[in-house]
């Protein structure tokens, strides 16, 4: 099978990362970047070896050496410049969050589907060996029916006003940061919520600086989740079932092991190293769903991810917190 052909989207960190991940991924290459400033381009193709190099998103998305584009603009972005991608017949692979609200996500899977083109979000936490063995013990009923979900993400950053974190015309705040994470994985193992509730701390900027807010589901479960970007928080995830519990320690979004805690037996410690900086999970699974004429991925499906953008939009209204622009 011929190398799958990735353009990349972005010049950031992550982009990096994703970059430094796909080189191990063997049926895929980087052929193109693009960047808004020729600088960027440049240098990122220099440290990565990529060939094509565009001072423009609009002309990487025309690029005829891509077969699929990987999204990885600050989260206000995400929304037109994968419709972008989009309306040029490209694929794309689009960063978490999804985009800004769930209002942007229909339009994303909508002009997906009507195209016929593969799409899906970059919730790498979902393609570890250690999630897969999650949902596997889930499966199994290794801890009976799951009645809890426990989940916090928070890190500590130096305030900056004009930062990503902290400016809301980027769509700052913990909850599309970082607080995405832990509704996924509520998300993965119950499902769509039925109610929503939480309180934040507003800061200076008006975004949410760290917030605590719980997901209910039909049959009683509960997610009681938290998110911050100025307060460092224990960073693990435990998930209760009637016979026992799956923790997944800290960092619990790229998780190397768990330990499976049987009611009445002594707990197992399962280690499950990945390889790599766990970036190429997730390229492989986009590779494998193209390779396989797939429109999705089954461990992301689109309307899940749309779901969960309606669910951190429900946690948003009740705190009053909108994003420049939102109607």
């Amino acid at each position: 099978m011929a190398k799958v052909r990735w353009g990349i989207l972005g010049t950031g960190r992550v982009a990096g990362l994703f970059a430094e991940g796909l080189a191990l991924v063997e049926d895929a290459e980087i052929t193109a970047v693009g960047s808004r400033a020729r600088e960027s381009a440049d240098a990122f193709g220099e440290r990565c070896g990529v060939p094509h190099r565009f001072a423009s998103y609009d002309e990487l998305a025309r690029c005829p050496e891509v077969d699929v584009v990987y999204v990885s603009t600050p989260h206000v972005h995400h929304h037109p410049n994968a419709l972008a991608c989009l309306r040029a017949d490209k694929p794309v692979v689009c960063e978490k969050p999804f985009t800004l609200n769930a209002r942007q996500a229909r339009e994303l899977v909508t002009c997906a589907r009507e195209r016929g083109l593969f799409l899906m979000e970059a919730m790498w936490t979902r393609f570890f060996p250690a999630m897969d063995r999650v949902r596997s013990l889930l499966r199994a009923g290794a801890i009976g029916e799951v009645r809890m979900v426990l989940a916090d993400f928070g890190f500590s950053a130096p305030f900056d006003p004009a930062g990503r974190l902290f400016d809301p015309a980027l769509g700052g705040g913990a909850l599309l940061d970082v607080g995405v994470y832990t509704v996924s994985l509520a998300s993965m193992v119950l499902g769509r919520p039925s109610r929503v509730a939480g309180l934040a701390h507003l800061g200076q900027t008006g975004v949410d600086e760290q917030s605590a807010f719980i997901l209910a589901y039909p049959e009683g479960q509960l997610a009681v989740l938290a998110a911050a970007v100025r307060t460092a928080t224990p960073r693990g995830a435990t998930i209760v079932g009637t016979r026992g519990q799956i923790e997944i320690p800290m960092p619990f979004w790229c998780p190397p092991r768990l330990v499976l805690r049987p009611e009445g037996e002594p707990p197992e410690r399962i280690e499950l190293p990945f390889l790599g900086n766990g970036y190429n999970y997730l390229a492989a699974e986009a590779v494998r769903c193209l390779a396989a004429g797939k429109l999705e991925s089954e461990l992301v499906p689109l309307d899940e991810s749309v779901a969960i953008m309606e669910t951190l939009d429900a946690i948003r209204a009740q705190w009053g917190m909108r994003y420049p622009g939102e109607e």
